[in-house]
């Protein structure tokens, strides 16, 4: 016997009510619970133990942003490695095959990003567009 989407409509509204009412309690406890003071420095930025010097709109590098996005990516190609590494008896020869072509893609995508010169620090070199 299959079970219907109507029939497990019920299960979810249930659900989305205890998400609603868990976020609204924990919203309501923290404010009811919450200490009230104002100091002077209440409402100053305070970040690692030391007092903020400067313009919090200072510019960073886009240097920096891309390697953080190369992280990202490479670091979620890692997570699929090792879940394929972990089942490679059940994936077989097929399994085998997809991952040797996306490994393959990445290893192009990397000499992509190698030849246009994103991975390159070196300031008194312009890359190539």
């Amino acid at each position: 016997m299959e079970q219907s989407y109507v029939a497990t409509m019920p299960s979810l509204v249930l659900y989305f009510g205890l998400v609603l009412t868990t976020a609204g309690g924990m919203l309501l406890l923290s404010h009811v619970l919450g200490e009230r003071h104002s100091d002077r420095t209440t409402g100053r930025p305070y970040e690692s133990g030391m007092e903020p010097t400067g313009s919090a709109r200072g510019r960073i590098p886009a240097d920096f942003y891309l390697v953080g996005i190369f992280f990202v990516i490479f670091d979620i190609e890692a997570v699929f490695v090792f879940a394929w590494a972990i089942a490679i008896r059940e994936a077989g020869w097929g399994g085998y095959f997809v991952m040797l072509s996306f490994l393959g893609m990445f290893l192009v995508a990397l000499l992509y990003l190698w030849r246009v010169g994103a991975l390159d620090w070196n300031t008194h070199r312009h890359r190539k567009s």
